[in-house]
Order: structure tokens, then sequence, then C-alpha cells
């Protein structure tokens, strides 16, 4: 693994350690400022622009008291951007989401530039692997 993929990873990570803890100050942290940030949360229509992300993790955050965990993330680097998929779903039960988790890098560190959730069509075994390009 590399030094990025690493990196990457701990970024992811730390969103989805901010969402189970409902810490908006950590999320908002998280987040890219630099660049329009989107993003789909399962069942919504997208969210463009920070302030409508923002907005929509802050009232995410204050309703909901679920313990929101990842599994089986697997980053790809492409230059300073990349992208994550995992699994998502209420801490200590199987995953009922997929996600992606775009990310770019700004002021040298990875920061969420797009996240988008939606549900599995039957639970993983991982994230399937195919054909490198």
């Amino acid at each position: 693994m590399t030094d990025d993929e690493l990196s990457v990873l701990t970024a992811n990570e730390t969103f989805y350690q901010a969402f189970a803890t409902q810490d908006y100050a950590g999320m908002d942290a998280l987040w890219a400022h630099g660049k329009p940030a989107t993003c789909i949360h399962p069942g919504w229509s997208a969210l463009v622009g920070r302030g409508a992300v923002m907005a929509s993790w802050r009232a995410i955050l204050r309703a909901e008291g679920m313990g929101i965990e990842s599994s089986a993330a697997r980053a790809t680097i492409a230059g300073d951007a990349a992208y994550v998929l995992c699994f998502e779903g209420p801490r200590g039960e199987p995953p009922t989401l997929i996600a992606t988790n775009i990310f770019v890098r700004e002021d040298g560190r990875w920061r969420l530039l797009h996240h988008h959730a939606g549900p599995l069509a039957r639970p993983p075994e991982t994230v399937a692997s195919g054909p490198s390009n």
C-alpha cells in the first residue's frame, strides 16, 4: 500500500468517525473548501455546493444517534484526486449501503469532495476486484 493510499484511507476513516460520533466540527474540517463539494445521501437528491452539503450534515448529525461504520474500504489514487469504495451500516450490523467517497489533495491534506451512498442489492462479501486498465 502506498503512502497516499494509506492517507486517503485514514481520511475516509476520519469521515466515518465524525459521522459515528456526531462530530460536526470534525466533519466540517474534513470537507474541501476550495473545490465544489457534492453529496448524495441515500434517497436524497444531489446536494451541490459546500453550504448545502454541510447543512445536510449538520441536520443528520443532530438527528441521528446511530453509529455508522465503514468496512472493506479500498482506495484508488489518481494524482491529486482519489476515491474510496466501501460499505456502510450501523455499528455491529451487516452493511446495508455501498459508498463512494471522492477526495482531493488540498493544502497538503486529503479532503472529501463528494460522498455518495446507496442501498446494496444483497449483502457484500467484499469489494469486488476486476481487471485493471
